[in-house]
C-alpha cells in the first residue's frame, strides 16, 4: 500500500542543490565503511556537485523525478535511454535506472516502491522494452527490492571503483513487454 501522502513530481534546474543533497546523504549512508572515507568524501564531491546535477537536470531526455512526503523531500530516481556503460542492453529499447535513493528516514515507508512504480509506468507509456540498472553486489537490501519488481541478473557486471577502493556492479533487467 503507497502511502498517500507521498507525491512525485519532475524535478528541474532550480532542485539542483536539493538532489545533490540528497545523493551525497544517500550514498554516504549507504557506501560508509565500503571504502576509506577520502576515497568516500571524493566521489560524492565529484559525482553529485551541484554543478553536474544542475548539467543532467538540463537535459531534457534525464529524467529525475523527487518523491515528496508532504513538503519534505524523501528520496529521488534518476532515468535515462543511456546504452554508454552497458552495450549489450542495445538489442532493447531501454531505460536505465540510473539511481534510486531513498533516504534512511523513510526505508520501509514505500518510498522506494512509489519511485518504482512510477518508473515502470514512465518506461511503458514511453513504449521502452526494458528497464536496467547497476546495484553493488553487496547490498542485499537493494537486490531483494529489485528482485520484488521483477529486475532479474543479467550475469554481466561493471567495475564501479569509489576512488581507489574497487567494487563490482551487477547488471539487471525488467523487462517491460
Amino acid at each position: 500500500m503507497v502511502d498517500t501522502s507521498l507525491h512525485i513530481t519532475r524535478a528541474t534546474p532550480a532542485d539542483a542543490e536539493l538532489i545533490s543533497h540528497l545523493s551525497k546523504k544517500t550514498f554516504e549512508d549507504t557506501f560508509r565503511g565500503t571504502c576509506t572515507d577520502e576515497d568516500l568524501q571524493s566521489f560524492v564531491d565529484s559525482a553529485f556537485s551541484p554543478a553536474i546535477i544542475l548539467q543532467e537536470l538540463k537535459d531534457e531526455n534525464d529524467y529525475y523525478f523527487i518523491t515528496w512526503d508532504g513538503k519534505t523531500a524523501a528520496g529521488y530516481m534518476r532515468l535515462k535511454e543511456d546504452y554508454s556503460e552497458y552495450p549489450a542492453i542495445k538489442k532493447f529499447r531501454a531505460l536505465e535506472l540510473k539511481r534510486i535513493y531513498v533516504l534512511e528516514a523513510y526505508h520501509g515507508k514505500k518510498v522506494g516502491a512509489a519511485l518504482m512504480r512510477f518508473a515502470v509506468n514512465l518506461g511503458t507509456e514511453k513504449d521502452y522494452e526494458t528497464l536496467w540498472l547497476g546495484v553493488w553486489e553487496y547490498n542485499e537490501k537493494a537486490r531483494a527490492f529489485y528482485g520484488k519488481w521483477g529486475f532479474a541478473e543479467t550475469g554481466d557486471s561493471h567495475d564501479f571503483p569509489i576512488g581507489n577502493t574497487p567494487q563490482t556492479d551487477l547488471w539487471l533487467i525488467k523487462h517491460l513487454k
